[in-house]
């Protein structure tokens, strides 16, 4: 089905038609985490809404290859060219060697992942696994003058980029107000100007991770990393370069140039940024006192937290905000969010339940359109899951015999449902995958109708109210007593 897909690319601060290089492939590249903590919300919420995107572009039959790297080496602390390696310095604190910190929170960055029902990227490479690709870039950039070598390491000369290139392009901020906002930091004397930045870091002898190049024992830059592993996969162009808005100033600004450098051209059409995630309308930070990992928020062990939350309702909790908007966790949202995806969910699972009619009292088709105008209109997933709530009390109605829908609206209207519900936002009934929990139930509910038999009204009225606060609504009718999520 062709759809007319409109981006907001942050390089023009404008939204874009998005038409791919070569259709029906797209290169997708995603700046993936620093593998020497645990994976934290912020995270989550730019992988989610990468994840609804990858979904989108496959279910209208693009062939997408998604590109999510892992930083395992090179990232320094304050995100600069000083100072220690993060992963290296959690490796000493914790007597382990780097690839053990790697490994363990990689591990653990793909357990939430796979919580969160975010599907797994088309190619994960690593950092360390691309330390000759990163040595050939920097000779490049060194052949075509951009960058210079002091002692063992290499750094990009920005002034001169930006005498025949706009440094600031992504941003929209000028070379001199960077400048004059940007403070000299000590230990940089031996570079040229102060936005340079390093492509290649000579190693102290306590360094842990280092390996042999040009300029002698030493390690990538941070920068470096994505532009050398989005070329190798994606091509000197491609598509989409996503990842959060803290990248914008730094990371991406910098991948640019050292790209351009050396390739003479941007390594991506459109550049896609998620917001950030805030806490009662306060940046979530440790030194406020307001952070919390997702493994606290499924189980509520967080003083800041109510209760423990499913993994479906916080995906849940956080499509219901366009990607480019600050989303404001706070128990309120959350709740209000556990009751909107029972609803959908419990709509959901009476689809197979419905019945045909030889007429039909609605017409889908107007529903559907309007679903895909929504994620059409630069994926906004919160226009989509009102149309899916409106679907949702179509399904209601129909299963109230307050409805008639004819066997084609029905088709359309399953295929509606799974379509955009499960298979594009990637939202599943967590409950779906227990064998025993429709047995459990329907003994419950034949105590029940076994104490109605016998006039034991306040046993039977005790079961049904226990159900109902656990997500679970009983229904009497004619042929009998059915039960559904709430």
């Amino acid at each position: 089905m062709k759809q007319n897909i409109f981006v907001y690319n942050t390089l023009t601060r404008s939204k874009e038609e998005f038409v791919p290089l070569d259709a029906p492939y797209i290169g997708m590249y995603v700046c993936g985490p620093t593998v020497y903590s645990d994976a934290h919300l912020g995270n989550a919420r730019t992988y989610i809404s990468f994840d609804l995107m990858f979904r989108y572009f496959t279910h209208l039959g693009y062939k997408v290859r998604y590109v999510r790297n892992i930083t395992d080496a090179g990232h320094l602390e304050g995100d600069t060219d000083e100072g220690e390696d993060k992963i290296s310095k959690k490796a000493k604190l914790s007597k382990l060697e780097p690839m053990e910190i790697v490994q363990t929170y990689t591990t653990g960055f793909h357990d939430v992942m796979r919580a969160f029902n975010v599907l797994p990227p088309s190619i994960e490479p690593t950092a360390t696994g691309h330390i000759i690709e990163q040595i050939e870039l920097v000779k490049a950039i060194l052949a075509q003058g951009y960058a210079y070598e002091v002692d063992g390491s290499v750094y990009f000369d920005v002034e001169k980029y930006n005498q025949s290139r706009d440094y600031g392009v992504l941003s929209g901020r000028h070379l001199e107000d960077l400048l004059n906002n940007t403070r000299t930091l000590g230990g940089q004397e031996e570079k040229k100007g102060k936005l340079d930045f390093a492509l290649w870091i000579k190693a102290k002898p306590e360094h842990l991770m280092k390996w042999p190049s040009p300029w002698g024992l030493g390690f990538p830059g941070w920068h470096l990393e994505c532009s050398a592993m989005s070329q190798k996969y994606l091509g000197e162009q491609f598509d989409i370069h996503g990842g959060g808005i803290d990248l914008i100033p730094t990371h991406h600004t910098n991948e640019i140039a050292q790209h351009v450098a050396c390739c003479g051209k941007n390594p991506a059409c459109y550049w896609v940024h998620t917001n950030m995630l805030t806490v009662n309308g306060q940046k979530m930070s440790k030194s406020l006192g307001n952070s919390f990992l997702p493994h606290e928020l499924f189980s509520g062990q967080n003083s800041i937290l109510n209760k423990g939350y499913s993994p479906m309702t916080v995906r849940f909790f956080m499509l219901q905000a366009h990607y480019r908007s600050t989303l404001d966790f706070s128990n309120d949202a959350m709740e209000a969010s556990e009751k909107g995806f029972k609803r959908l969910m419990n709509a959901f699972n009476l689809l197979d339940d419905l019945k045909p009619s030889p007429q039909t009292d609605i017409e889908i088709q107007p529903l559907l359109t309007r679903c895909y105008e929504a994620l059409n209109d630069d994926f906004n997933s919160p226009i989509l899951i009102a149309e899916l709530f409106e679907a949702s009390r179509i399904i209601n109605s129909v299963h109230d015999n307050k409805l008639k829908i004819d066997e084609q609206n029905l088709d359309l209207l399953r295929k509606l449902m799974h379509d955009f519900v499960t298979d594009i936002l990637g939202l599943k009934d967590e409950h779906a995958n227990s064998n025993e929990l429709p047995e459990v139930l329907d003994f419950i509910v034949n105590l029940r109708s076994e104490a109605k038999t016998n006039r034991d009204y306040a046993t039977s009225d005790k079961i049904r109210e226990g159900l109902q606060k656990i997500g679970f609504q009983l229904k009497d009718s004619k042929e009998g007593t059915l039960w559904n999520k709430m």
